[in-house]
């Protein structure tokens, strides 16, 4: 009874904390990108975001001795119709804590806002500024410039990925920031979409590129065609009875690495089902966060102080 009062009560400062986090802006007043100025109410129901009024980012630091100088950039999940902010934003984001890696969860444009000009852009361009914004405070942060990674879960991954291999600047600036690299050092894709062509998550694709979206748009927003040697490595987990997103999404994008020479790890599971998280997952699944941590010290992106 006690320890059940106990957990209850983490659960609930967990949740007040969480609420109480303050939001990084992304943009300036007057700045933000493909916007038609339209005054938009916060949406949010059953702790997933279902409209965005103010793109931003929520930032958690991890303490100061344990902190390895690396970065990451979360972007939550949701079939571009909402964002999943806790189960696949906050709490990954106080696991990376944990292991001494500073996270911020990327609260992006959903392309469904009746706000934007060019509904496929919102959510690259979001996710570039933030990269950059990351960038432009890493030293009081405490962050490696060269130590920033990217992750996405489901419609996340997508995001990240598209992130992770773009070559062009979605939104250029002019202030101090704008200036700064919006390259990710690495990716970490966990049940990603990934293509928009065969395979493709129905619901993800007619979100971002609407209902009939041309040839070059779909090959564009297909991220296993948009791999480069440039592209930075990655680290995907997938299930393959994910009933959601087909596995072939991160096979796709595995072999297209492959086949640029860009190091990837990959790791399908036999269950797990869509979205895979951070705890309770069954069998071996729930080994994919210890394989992740091993894989960013493997490459060098989380480097410890040996004492």
């Amino acid at each position: 009874m006690l320890r059940a009062l106990l957990t209850a009560v983490v659960l609930v400062l967990s949740c007040q904390a969480v609420s109480a986090q303050e939001l990084i802006p992304l943009w300036d007043k007057g700045s933000m990108p493909n916007s038609r100025g339209m005054a938009l109410d916060e949406r949010v129901e059953n702790e997933r975001i279902q409209q965005v009024a103010a793109p931003g980012m929520y930032a958690f630091f991890p303490s100061s001795q344990e902190n390895t100088g690396a970065a990451v950039l979360i972007c939550p999940g949701g079939g571009y119709a909402h964002l999943a902010y806790v189960i696949s934003g906050t709490q990954l984001a106080k696991w990376f804590n944990a292991i001494g890696v500073s996270a911020f969860v990327l609260k992006y444009r959903l392309p469904t806002s009746p706000d934007l000009k060019e509904r496929h852009l919102a959510p690259l361009q979001d996710a570039q500024r933030a990269m950059r914004l990351i960038r432009s405070k890493a030293d009081a942060w405490g962050i490696k410039t060269d130590r920033i990674g990217v992750l996405g879960t489901s419609s996340g991954g997508h995001l990240a990925a598209t992130l992770g291999t773009a070559t062009d600047d979605a939104a250029p600036g002019v202030d101090g920031p704008g200036r700064l690299s919006f390259a990710a050092n690495f990716m970490i894709l966990i049940s990603p979409v990934i293509t928009m062509s065969e395979y493709a998550h129905a619901g993800s694709k007619t979100r971002l590129l609407g209902d009939d979206p041309s040839a070059p748009l779909i090959e564009k927003y297909s991220m296993e065609k948009q791999v480069t040697p440039g592209t930075p490595p990655a680290f995907i987990v997938h299930a393959a009875d994910d009933k959601a997103v087909d596995v072939r999404n991160s096979l796709m994008f595995y072999q297209a690495l492959v086949d640029k020479k860009v190091s990837a790890s990959l790791h399908v599971f036999p269950h797990g089902g869509h979205a895979i998280a951070l705890r309770n997952n069954r069998g071996s699944t729930g080994t994919w966060t210890r394989l992740c941590e091993m894989w960013l010290e493997e490459m060098g992106f989380v480097r410890r102080v040996r004492k």
